[in-house]
């Protein structure tokens, strides 16, 4: 990433972020949590991107080289941790499941940030909460071998590609075999669950954008809505129905 700013203090903020504004590429010398309090949040960096809706948030460790971009209008919340205070004690991003009590926590965070008394006693809170918060697998990592890197275009260009690994090697010239353990040695994943990843983050911008959820269905390869809804709830906790009237949080 070029042109990286270095903010040494992470910012405790909310903003309002259009559909496909970005952030460009940073780093702090402190944690960071990115959420969405309506739209999607995408955080970038050389490892790959995460991403997350209104019921899940972002974990950007200290020192990381990140970039943020907005799907749909973004109500975007940033809460920044002092580097020795590592509740999670990853040294990675990390997409966190957002309890109804954390999502009050960080909106209230981002509400009066410059009011350090109550904020230091809601900081605590919040660093107990995100210490009991579970990971979600919500990341789509960046292909760094040239043959994987092919395939995955393939699947990133046309979300409903159908066609199997492989076709997809046939196209690429490479066997089956030799990408399915390159997704499990770069990925530490199958190809089915890479590209299940792949087509959910399609799916959030399109839903983002305000596409019916049987058009999102088909153009990311689902066989039904019903099935693609299914996929949604069970990564999300709500219905694709839902992300259209997302709960619109005031920005200050």
């Amino acid at each position: 990433m070029p042109n990286i700013r270095h903010t040494p203090t992470a910012p405790t903020r909310a903003q309002r972020l259009t559909a496909g504004d970005r952030i460009d590429a940073h780093r702090h010398d402190d944690h960071q949590i990115a959420y969405a309090g309506a739209g999607v949040v995408a955080v970038t960096t050389d490892a790959g991107t995460w991403f997350a809706p209104g019921t899940r948030a972002i974990w950007v460790p200290a020192g990381t080289v990140h970039a943020h971009r907005a799907h749909g209008r973004l109500d975007l919340h940033l809460v920044g941790l002092p580097a020795a205070d590592n509740p999670l004690g990853l040294d990675r991003p990390a997409v966190l499941a957002v309890s109804p009590l954390l999502r009050e926590l960080i909106l209230a965070c981002t509400r009066d940030p410059g009011d350090d008394s109550p904020e230091r006693r809601l900081r605590a809170v919040l660093c107990d909460q995100l210490r009991v918060s579970p990971q979600q697998p919500l990341r789509l990592p960046t292909p760094a071998e040239p043959r994987l890197a092919a395939v995955c275009a393939l699947v990133h260009a046309d979300p409903a590609d159908v066609r199997t690994l492989a076709e997809l090697g046939a196209a690429t010239g490479v066997g089956e075999r030799t990408l399915s353990r390159l997704f499990q040695g770069e990925f530490g994943m199958t190809f089915p669950q890479w590209r299940t990843q792949s087509r959910l983050y399609h799916a959030l911008r399109m839903l983002a954008d305000g596409l019916p959820v049987t058009t999102v269905a088909h153009r990311c390869g689902w066989s039904s809505a019903s099935a693609f809804i299914d996929v949604f709830r069970r990564s999300f906790g709500y219905t694709p129905g839902r992300h259209h009237g997302q709960s619109r949080d005031p920005v200050n």
